[in-house]
């Protein structure tokens, strides 16, 4: 069989950064050639490093999210089409649903939905009127996801809000993403707990955490910018903010095996658990759809809020250092479970399925 060119796209805000590089990692061995299509902010010197094996093409499209109006998001696409074009790509991948809205792509488009800002809402502010400015966001995701030849989500959870938010005919196909184990030493056991992620998004529910911080007799590491990128940003009373770090420091702190916590309220995967958890580190979670799916059985679990209740479960795992290791042994075979390799077989299910349905439309025609 000969190689297939997909193109594929990414951006630094967030976790699709990960999920982008270990995804076109592990279709070259499938016979994918991976064009990387960056949006929004430029990347670190340390993630332009990191990628030197991908051929990536920075962009300056802005992400949907970030964009001024629909008008941007639909140029952005058709840039993208004719990025597709030009690079001769059998397939294409966005990362973004909306930028499938107003564009043909002339080749099979997979929309891959990591999140939305409209089921973002319902899990954070629940049946309060949404804003204004999301009705064009909420009118794109609704066109895109109309528009894909297939579309995928991380999770049976966040697919179902998917299903239930856009009205869709059918669930999404669900493909859980997979992570490469961060490159550190085995260091040794350390007492604190730590979180990871975009610590000034709501939805992460971050000031739970530093509410259950100021219980702790131990210090609480966040790692993560506390400023958006739309100027959103969290103060900070007792976390010991980190900032944004590069995947070292990350490996260092992990490596440690600290209890790392999630209080998220709306997560439709939630990679820095799994990264934590492949360094063995026992997990404390919010009780929400989400990790239940994913963690049942290999997390404590805490109401989302509660932060006395994240502090109670932080303290008995630090207090009881057999149950924490044990409790870390097996959130990192958990975590086998999630691979590179699995997520690409699946997305490669998913794209042979819509390359054979359009070989027949091709030979029909």
């Amino acid at each position: 069989m000969s190689r297939r060119r997909l193109l594929l796209t990414a951006d630094t805000v967030g976790g699709v950064w990960q999920y982008a590089t270990e995804l076109a990692r592990a279709l070259a061995p499938l016979d994918y050639d991976v064009v990387l299509a960056l949006l929004g902010p430029a990347p670190s010197e340390g993630q332009r490093g990191a990628v030197a094996d991908i051929e990536l093409v920075e962009t300056g499209l802005p992400l949907d999210w970030l964009a001024p109006d629909a008008g941007a998001v639909a140029a952005a696409g058709a840039a993208l089409a004719r990025l597709a074009a030009d690079c001769g790509a059998d397939i294409v991948q966005v990362n973004q649903p909306a930028l499938a809205a107003d564009t043909r792509f002339g080749v099979p488009v997979v929309a891959m939905a990591h999140s939305c800002v409209a089921t973002w809402w319902q899990a954070v502010r629940g049946d309060a009127p949404e804003p204004a400015d999301f009705a064009w966001q909420s009118a794109l995701m609704q066109r895109g996801l109309a528009a894909a030849d297939a579309i995928v989500a991380p999770s049976h959870a966040y697919a179902a809000a998917l299903h239930r938010r856009y009205a869709l005919p059918a669930l999404p196909d669900v493909v859980h993403n997979g992570r490469t184990p961060l490159a550190a030493p085995a260091g040794a056991l350390h007492d604190f707990a730590y979180t990871a992620g975009r610590l000034w998004d709501e939805g992460k529910d971050v000031a739970t955490l530093d509410r259950a911080a100021a219980r702790l007799g131990i210090p609480f590491k966040a790692a993560g910018p506390t400023v958006g990128p739309n100027g959103q940003q969290i103060r900070l009373d007792h976390l010991h903010a980190l900032g944004r770090v590069e995947e070292r420091v990350i490996a260092g702190c992990i490596s440690a095996r600290p209890v790392f916590v999630s209080a998220a309220r709306y997560e439709p995967f939630g990679l820095a658990v799994l990264e934590a958890a492949l360094a063995g580190c026992p997990l404390v979670l919010s009780d929400i759809p989400t990790f239940r799916e994913l963690w049942d059985g290999a997390a404590l679990f805490v109401e989302p809020g509660d932060h006395a209740g994240f502090a109670r479960a932080i303290e008995t795992l630090v207090g009881d250092v057999p149950v924490r290791l044990a409790r870390g042994d097996l959130a990192r075979r958990h975590a086998a479970h999630f691979s590179p390799a699995r997520m690409a077989a699946a997305m490669d299910g998913v794209y042979a399925r819509l390359l054979a349905r359009s070989a027949k439309r091709g030979v029909a025609a």
